[in-house]
């Protein structure tokens, strides 16, 4: 009988054990206890894969890091012109941001981050986002914490409450 504290037949042959059964469980999620939670995006009726899947954290993280850095040359161009201290500056990175994501996902429904990753936000009806629920969309990701929260779909707060999700628009390898 298992007592679920053997080290696995893995770590005798040079790789490291993956730790007790019970952290196995807990650290690898409900798919590790054997829950068929299905893929992201199975339950709002998404496809697995491709177009119009929902968008993978790497994307994702990626395209924040694009807009981000764009917020801050733009804030940078500012402070310069202004003569801002370093502190206006930092404020001003976050409502250049804000202002931008705003504006280009309720218009468009994509950054210029999110496009150059092959993403774009839309409703789970289809729609466009629009300047409303864009405006709510943005007001969450700017306090940080709602959009560090996901469910299985790969939606933070600020999509949840939106009602969106971001989905692919092409393949990128």
């Amino acid at each position: 009988m298992s007592t679920g504290k053997e080290r696995p037949a893995a770590a005798s042959k040079g790789r490291p054990a993956a730790g007790p059964r019970w952290t196995q469980t807990w650290l690898g999620g409900a798919r590790a206890a054997g829950a068929d939670l299905g893929y992201p995006g199975e339950r709002l009726g998404l496809p697995e894969k491709g177009p119009g899947a929902v968008a993978g954290y790497g994307r994702r993280v990626l395209a924040l890091f694009i807009d981000w850095g764009l917020s801050l040359l733009v804030a940078s161009l500012l402070a310069r012109t202004f003569d801002w201290e370093p502190a206006q500056r930092s404020l001003w990175t976050l409502v250049v941001f804000a202002i931008m994501a705003w504006l280009l996902v309720g218009l468009l429904g994509t950054t210029i981050g999110k496009r150059l990753c092959g993403i774009r936000v839309t409703r789970l009806d289809g729609r466009p986002v629009g300047l409303l629920w864009g405006l709510a969309r943005v007001a969450l990701i700017v306090l940080v914490v709602p959009a560090l929260i996901w469910d299985r779909d790969y939606r933070g707060l600020h999509d949840r409450a939106a009602n969106t999700v971001e989905v692919t628009v092409q393949n990128k390898r």
